[in-house]
């Protein structure tokens, strides 16, 4: 598990990565657009990722489904990307992002939207604590 700090740099890398992208594209574009170009730029950088990892869900200790949600990016094992291309980030957004977040234990999360014009208004940091 990462500490606090080393997250901290690592969100940076990742906003960095993502501003990258959104400097190259500029709004307008379908998520999985962003997503690929996220994925392709974060390992340029060293940094490692997943996208789309499916992900079991299971429900009172029975297996429901072997691929319940999808991460759009796992990065470095640590922090789970959510990308968004709307009008404005809603509340539900942020709640997908915190179940993706809570069934797949990691306490750090980013939702990036890239339909925004500067993309600094687009990122949302998320962390949560699980109960020990």
């Amino acid at each position: 598990m990462k500490t606090r700090d080393e997250l901290n740099q690592l969100s940076g890398q990742i906003v960095d990565a993502a501003m990258e992208v959104h400097r190259e594209f500029g709004p307008g574009l379908l998520e999985r657009v962003y997503e690929a170009a996220l994925q392709r730029e974060l390992p340029l950088r060293g940094i490692p990722s997943r996208r789309q990892g499916q992900s079991a869900v299971s429900y009172k200790g029975e297996l429901l489904d072997e691929d319940a949600y999808r991460i759009d990016l796992l990065v470095d094992e640590s922090v789970v990307i959510e990308v968004k291309t709307v009008a404005a980030i809603l509340p539900i957004h942020e709640a997908q992002l915190h179940t993706y977040m809570r069934l797949s234990r990691m306490n750090f999360g980013l939702l990036i939207n890239f339909n925004v014009i500067l993309l600094k208004d687009g990122i949302k940091r998320h962390v949560i604590n699980f109960p020990h």
